[in-house]
């Protein structure tokens, strides 16, 4: 204060008598001045969400607001800005930060003698660094001031992955990146500036493929727009963060290895949610650094992780306020009284503003200015881009459809989070209720069969999670890319699912498969323990799979040795169920029609268990999807108790899988019961046969065993039957009542893995993967928690932008799986690795 009045300034509180208001950041709504001109960075040329409520106090209020952003020569260069000193504060905290990080993971170097810069009165002093390793800059214009000052060199993009190999460790490497060096068409490749400037949106930046790994600290400077491409998106962060297969470390430090090359990032922007996405919060002066991991995780209190260090003060100049003071205000200057002969009260037609302060007024007069008119349909814009209507208290809109068992732990995961507003749709109204309450969260009822309903709900929700019987995932695809609504589902991706990839890339729109237990976890095990292999070396010979969910052996004390918790239909259709598979390099098809029961063999890997297990759908296709092409086996199958193959063949035998209608199962016709479909089934006329004499003719036709299985299960009873059309959805039916998993009975879920590797040297290993997991009475069964967790988790990472690939998605790329797995752990769902030598 006692400089501005040296130099004859008037201090005073009450500013309502002047007519034009400097300031520096956002001025709160509540302390706008009606008809002044405000002259402040105001962060609203881009819509920008948190400032929109200003800007409409500042049109109520009829306030001209001047944009110091926006104020630009003729040839687009903007001519007042902090830059260099938020470059040169920048650079000084990142190297404080490097210090900091580095000696918490076991580093001791001489970054750790710079303090913060607003340590330094004079900007930074000119130490002169010795250091002992080699750090590659993306350096902004504003920081090479400081960055110079270190023992230093630059080299071209194209030699960065040079220099991060081969560099000498006693010298830091900085690299300018400029525009035509990581931005590119998106159709045919190549760079022109003028294209660029007019039509960002047909551009994509290759950045974070060609730049970004070999890059330990990046000092992001660059300005960006809506529509520009950003510079590291979340799935990029996501990969750049993956632990390092190589130490990188120079050998001489003899220190351990670092986790990833990436070590600190310096948001010199500050644009939440701008070019550096997962950027979305601002740190502060007091906190400036904080740790950001491949989940998402961000930790202020510490130094030691596994993450980015991140710096992204939005008002960094502060730290050096004499000089950013005198620098900024040497800027404006030659526009001050130009600026001062604003009268807002008067049409800004009545003024003679210079072009540059003219090109700057973002509202007058109560509405915005003919150049910024479009921040009114960019409002929208984001708005849309949100998806969907919001709610009240702003949550993002996701809806569950189906409510069965398997939804209750995706709805109590999502609950969770209080920034998801979720409902639970389903035909079972009551269920839905049951859910809604026990949860906290919306219920409606749902016809899944009327396509205009499902397009009714996809269009009032950011993303669907579809737990609904798979041949209506087709239908709800389809629903979800006219609504352009992101969907999840647990299933393999159905052909009618498959079909409208082109469709949802184009909408833009995410529809991820096979994130439950198999087809999910199973995917995410092989991958782990498959790329963890390769990534050392070792080659892929053979990969078999068994996966099965299964009552507690205590409750499996029926002739399936098996019970449900879902609908059995699914099951049993599987049995009858043609496969295919990968034998020592010969492919080997089972028949559908039941030949599936045939080739069951038994599985001893757990002790103390009698499992048996058969090939499940089409093995062969995984080969090329899991990157093991050479392998000369790949096998996936199901694993049930031993007992259920061969009471599957007796019913198979006789009948009772049979998909096709039958004449006295129509729902209208007259009614009968077990004993006298199972007469019919065995060509008896005579309906009243003893029924010693019915055994003994089932006995002929199915042995012994067989009969007596089908009799234990009540298939030879006098009781009515619920005619359901067909053999196979009456038996579903059946089954689903007279086999149900009851409430004071658990589940087990079991998940088997035998990848054989040999290594460069010779070495032969098998690795052994298992997962089991046990129900629990008083939560969710285990197959609940299985295939409802991850379907949870992945949708939880569609929404929160972790997933960005678009089209029809299956969960096999590392950002994803990894994340899903690490996830899952901390659920409690792990999975046992063992290694086996085989020499």
């Amino acid at each position: 204060m006692q400089s501005y009045i040296n130099a004859g300034a008037i201090i005073q509180e009450d500013i309502s008598e002047a007519s034009v208001i400097f300031g520096v950041k956002q001025t709160p709504v509540d302390l706008l001045i009606p008809n002044k001109t405000y002259c402040f960075f105001s962060h609203t040329i881009k819509a920008q969400e948190a400032n929109m409520p200003m800007l409409d106090a500042i049109l109520a209020k009829n306030i001209r607001l001047i944009d110091y952003e926006k104020l630009m020569d003729d040839a687009g260069n903007r001519v007042v800005a902090f830059g260099k000193y938020a470059g040169v504060a920048g650079m000084i905290n990142i190297l404080h930060g490097l210090g900091l990080r580095l000696l918490a993971l076991g580093h001791h170097t001489p970054f750790m003698h710079i303090g913060p810069a607003h340590n330094y009165r004079n900007s930074m002093p000119k130490h002169i660094f010795n250091t002992i390793f080699s750090i590659h800059l993306f350096v902004s214009l504003g920081s090479q001031e400081i960055f110079q000052e270190l023992p230093h060199e630059y080299v071209p993009p194209e030699m960065l992955r040079k220099v991060a190999e081969h560099g000498s460790p006693n010298k830091i490497y900085g690299c300018e990146v400029r525009r035509r060096h990581h931005l590119v068409r998106k159709n045919g490749g190549g760079y022109d500036h003028e294209e660029y400037e007019e039509h960002p949106e047909r551009y994509i930046s290759v950045f974070a493929q060609k730049i970004a790994p070999y890059t330990s600290v990046l000092l992001n400077g660059i300005y960006w727009a809506v529509d520009s491409p950003k510079l590291l998106t979340i799935p990029d962060a996501k990969h750049l963060l993956m632990p390092s297969h190589t130490p990188w470390l120079p050998k001489s430090v003899g220190a351990p290895a670092l986790p990833h090359r990436m070590l600190a990032i310096c948001d010199i922007s500050a644009d939440p949610g701008g070019s550096i996405e997962f950027m979305t919060d601002c740190t502060t002066i007091d906190t400036p650094f904080c740790l950001y991991d491949a989940d998402r995780n961000k930790d202020t209190k510490s130094f030691k992780g596994p993450g980015v260090l991140v710096c992204s003060i939005d008002n960094m100049p502060t730290q050096l306020p004499r000089e950013s003071t005198d620098f900024f205000g040497d800027l404006l200057y030659p526009y001050a009284e130009d600026i001062m002969s604003s009268d807002a009260s008067r049409p800004l037609e009545e003024h003679k503003f210079s072009s540059v302060v003219q090109g700057a007024i973002i509202t007058s007069n109560g509405k915005l200015t003919p150049s910024y008119e479009y921040i009114n349909e960019l409002r929208m814009s984001n708005i849309r881009s949100r998806h969907k209507v919001e709610r009240d208290d702003e949550q993002t809109p996701v809806v569950i459809l189906g409510s069965g068992l398997v939804s209750a732990p995706v709805v109590e995961y999502l609950a969770r989070d209080s920034k998801f507003a979720v409902t639970v749709a389903s035909q079972v109204k009551e269920e839905a209720d049951e859910l809604a309450q026990r949860y906290g969260v919306s219920s409606e009822y749902l016809d899944a069969s009327d396509d205009q309903a499902l397009k009714k709900i996809a269009s009032s929700n950011r993303l669907v999670i579809s737990l609904l019987p798979y041949e209506l995932h087709g239908a709800v695809a389809r629903a979800c890319v006219s609504s352009r609504t992101h969907m999840v589902t647990a299933s393999y991706v159905r052909p009618e699912v498959q079909e409208v990839d082109e469709d949802a890339k184009e909408a833009g729109i995410t529809i991820l498969n096979e994130v439950g237990l198999d087809p999910g976890i199973d995917h995410l095990l092989a991958l782990e323990c498959i790329h963890d292999v390769q990534n050392h070396g070792g080659r892929i010979d053979s990969f078999v799979s068994y996966c099965g969910g299964l009552p507690a052996p205590e409750f499996s004390d029926n002739a399936l040795r098996y019970k449900f918790s879902w609908n059995p239909r699914g099951v049993l259709l599987n049995t009858i169920s043609a496969a295919k598979y990968l034998s020592r390099g010969q492919v080997v098809e089972v028949l559908s029609g039941g030949e599936l029961m045939s080739v069951a063999r038994d599985l001893d890997f757990l002790p103390g268990f009698a499992f048996e297990g058969f090939p499940n759908r089409d093995s062969t296709k995984y080969s090329s999807l899991y990157g093991i092409d050479d392998a000369h086996t790949m096998f996936r199958g199901t694993l049930r108790y031993k007992g259920f193959a061969e009471t599957m063949k007796a019913m198979q035998l006789f009948g009772f899988v049979d998909p096709n209608p039958h004449p006295s199962l129509h729902p209208e016709g007259p009614q009968i019961t077990w004993r006298q479909f199972a007469c019919e089934l065995l060509g008896l006329v005579d309906q009243s046969i003893f029924y010693e004499n019915l055994k003994t003719r089932l006995s002929e036709r199915l042995g012994s065993v067989g009969a007596s299985a089908l009799e234990s299960l009540g298939l030879l009873s006098d009781d009515l039957i619920v005619k359901c059309g067909t053999p196979l959805d009456t038996l579903s039916l059946y089954l689903s009542k007279r086999l149900q998993l009851e409430k004071d009975e658990t589940d087990f879920v079991v998940l088997r893995h035998e990848v054989g590797v040999t290594w460069s040297d010779g070495r032969r290993e098998r690795r052994e993967v298992t997962m089991a997991v046990r129900g629990d009475v008083a939560q969710h069964t285990a197959m609940a928690r299985t295939v409802g967790l991850p379907t949870a988790i992945a949708a939880k990472m569609v929404l929160d932008g972790e997933i960005q690939q678009r089209g029809v998605v299956l969960p096999f790329a590392p950002v994803v799986y990894k994340s899903l797995l690490s996830r899952l752990r901390a659920e409690g769902i792990t999975a046992k690795e063992v290694i086996r030598p085989l020499n």
